[in-house]
């Protein structure tokens, strides 16, 4: 969730996640020994069950995920306590994002390697806080401002709010109702 102001300048955010990581007890391996991980006798590692099936046509193979060993082609017989023999423990964590200026709400920023576990993509999506006094559309930004009757018909200055502070504009003599004034780069 951005400000205008930390749009329009960018900004770094910290962002908490709850993420998988390697654990630190049995370095990802799921058992403290080795000599603990086998091979699945059921699928002999490869992951997936065979099944031949007679028929009228003959014969049909399909492939299944192993129900042993769930697809991984090991089993772990003494698994470590800390992860439960998956080598991933679940951290909470606070990660940096740095935002560029210019974003706009809705927009998907992409942090490569910043989910955890296998590595996967990070996805923030931008959320573009209304601001008081300022309406956004595209690049611009917009104030409606009501003046004096006075000024609109004789001419006058009135005080416009930016991002970088207030400008003082002039009024001409004989302006309209609904006339834009354009304050450029502001």
């Amino acid at each position: 969730r951005l400000t205008l102001e930390e749009i329009a300048k960018g900004v770094t955010k910290e962002v908490t996640i709850e993420r998988y990581e390697q654990c630190p007890d049995c370095a990802g391996k799921g058992t403290l020994n080795a000599s603990d991980v086998k091979t699945c006798p059921v699928c002999h590692g490869s992951g997936q069950e065979q099944r031949v099936a007679n028929s009228f046509f003959g014969q049909t193979v399909t492939y299944t995920t192993c129900s042993r060993c769930g697809g991984e082609g090991r089993i772990v017989t003494n698994p470590c306590r800390s992860c439960g023999g998956t080598g991933l423990v679940r951290k909470r964590v606070t990660v940096k994002v740095n935002i560029p200026a210019g974003v706009e709400d809705g927009m998907q920023l992409t942090l490569q390697g910043q989910a955890g576990g296998i590595n996967g993509d990070l996805l923030v999506v931008i959320e573009e806080l209304p601001h008081a006094s300022l309406k956004r559309e595209g690049k611009n930004l917009f104030y409606s401002k009501i003046i004096p009757v006075t000024d609109a018909i004789l001419g006058g200055e009135t005080e416009i709010p930016c991002l970088d502070g207030t400008y003082k504009i002039k009024v001409e003599p004989g302006t309209q109702s609904g006339t834009i004034v354009r304050l450029r780069g502001r």
